[in-house]
C-alpha cells in the first residue's frame, strides 16, 4: 500500500482524489453561475476584466490561457449581453479593447462574491491549519 492510498484507507489514488474534489468543486461553480446564465469561462472573462481593467483580445485570451478566436467568442457573448464593450485602443487605432460595462461590474461582482460563499462553504470544513496548507500546496502545483 502507497503512503497515498494507506492514509485514504482503500485504493483511490491521490490524482483521482484530486480529480474527484476538482470534478465536485467545478459542478458547484456551475450551479453558483446558474442565476447568472453564465458559462464558467465567460465568469473568468468578467474577473480579469475587474482585476485588470480593460485589455486587448489577445491579452484577455492569454490571461484565461484559451485560443484568441475562442477568446472572441466569449467577448461577442458578454458584448451580446452588455456586459462588456470594445473600444478603440488611444495608443494604436487599429487596435481593440475589452471593457466591463457597469451592467458587466455589477455582475462581475455579484460573481465574485457568490463564488467566494460557494466557496467557504466548500472549505468551510478543513481547520484554517489545513485550508492554509491546502493553498500553499495549491499554488506549489500551479506554478
Amino acid at each position: 500500500m502507497t503512503e497515498d492510498t494507506a492514509e485514504s484507507g482503500d485504493d483511490e489514488s491521490l490524482a483521482e482524489t484530486f480529480w474527484a474534489v476538482a470534478s465536485r468543486l467545478r459542478r458547484q461553480t456551475r450551479e453558483a453561475l446558474a442565476p447568472w446564465e453564465i458559462t464558467p469561462s465567460q465568469s473568468r472573462a468578467l474577473g480579469v476584466l475587474a482585476r485588470h481593467g480593460e485589455v486587448r483580445p489577445g491579452t484577455l485570451a492569454e490571461h484565461l490561457r484559451i485560443a484568441p478566436r475562442s477568446a472572441t467568442e466569449v467577448i461577442d457573448d458578454l458584448q451580446a449581453r452588455g456586459l462588456v464593450e470594445r473600444r478603440p485602443d488611444p495608443a494604436d487605432r487599429r487596435a481593440t479593447l475589452v471593457a466591463l460595462t457597469e451592467e458587466g461590474v455589477r455582475v462581475s461582482t455579484a460573481i465574485r462574491a457568490a463564488r467566494r460563499a460557494e466557496a467557504d462553504r466548500f472549505f468551510g470544513h478543513l481547520p484554517a491549519t489545513d485550508r492554509a496548507e491546502l493553498a500553499r500546496i495549491l499554488r506549489t502545483l500551479r506554478g
